[in-house]
């Protein structure tokens, strides 16, 4: 399983979604002296959940490092957040 799929699932179990978007930017950051070069090492992720609602960025962006922990603490170097409730406006 990719680290992306292990992701998804995580995410998906513990969330449970109506929208989540996995972005792999990891040959954007190929080169820079901090990028590990695993090719799976930088991720843009949007998800939108009702576990969510009622929660600061802060709180929403602590649940979701915390469900992803042993990804981070491997090969993830970076995740870019985007984390809504239901019935919030989405930037496009």
């Amino acid at each position: 399983m990719s680290i992306e799929q292990q992701m998804r699932e995580k995410l998906m179990v513990a969330l449970e979604p109506t929208r989540l978007d996995i972005i792999n930017e990891s040959e954007l950051h190929a080169g820079h002296r901090s990028s590990p070069g695993t090719g799976h090492s930088h991720f843009r992720i949007l998800i939108v959940s009702p576990a969510f609602e009622g929660k600061s960025r802060v709180q929403r962006h602590r649940q979701v490092n915390e469900i992803l922990s042993e990804e981070l603490a491997g090969l993830v170097h970076a995740m870019a957040l985007a984390t809504y409730a239901p019935g919030e406006n989405i930037p496009t």
